[in-house]
């Protein structure tokens, strides 16, 4: 059994990990999809075999459920199979300042957590002006225009590339199964 625990702040992470849930259902393997908002610090992990979490960056940090989750649970994390999710606008560009700043912000929450996730992958997510208050809707514009200067500013868009996900999580799956083996 998988456990897919996320935090979410538009929703694109959420859809993120359902979209992983199904796959790895789909692949024949028992899944547990879990907001971090709902978990606690019983959560029994022995009973998975693996454990992917997600969250996305906002302002230079991810959601406090995620840290708080990782913190709480960080030894028994990094002591089975586990894939990080890292969702946020700046994977979406090649950027290298951007990237970068990614591998500083990870730095910080694995430090801050103690949780070493065993693999971690950069995922693109979404603008979605649609649920952003008027302030976050006027900085992440500004972000938007400059990064990908044919956007529409007014239309929410996807830029999670979903076969390189699949891809990943594919891998990531055959990894957990030879482990178990």
């Amino acid at each position: 059994m998988i456990l897919i625990a996320y935090a979410t702040s538009e929703g694109q992470t959420r859809k993120i990990a359902r979209h992983v849930a199904d796959r790895i259902a789909g692949a024949g393997q028992g899944v547990e999809l879990m907001p971090l908002s709902e978990a606690d610090e019983m959560l029994d992990l022995a009973r998975f075999s693996g454990v992917i979490l997600a969250g996305s960056v906002h302002v230079g940090q991810y959601q406090r459920a995620l840290g708080e989750f990782a913190g709480d649970h960080g030894k028994a994390l990094s002591a089975m199979p586990s894939l990080f999710l890292s969702v946020s606008l700046a994977a979406a560009g090649h950027d290298a300042e951007d990237w970068r700043g990614l591998d500083h912000i990870l730095d910080d929450f694995t430090t801050a957590t103690g949780w070493h996730p065993g693999q971690v992958a950069q995922v693109a997510g979404a603008y979605m002006p649609s649920k952003y208050d008027i302030f976050r809707r006027f900085v992440m514009r500004r972000i938007v225009a400059k990064k990908d200067p044919q956007a529409d500013l007014d239309a929410d868009h996807e830029y999670t590339d979903w076969a390189a996900l699949d891809a990943l999580v594919d891998s990531w799956l055959t990894g957990v199964a030879k482990a178990g083996a």
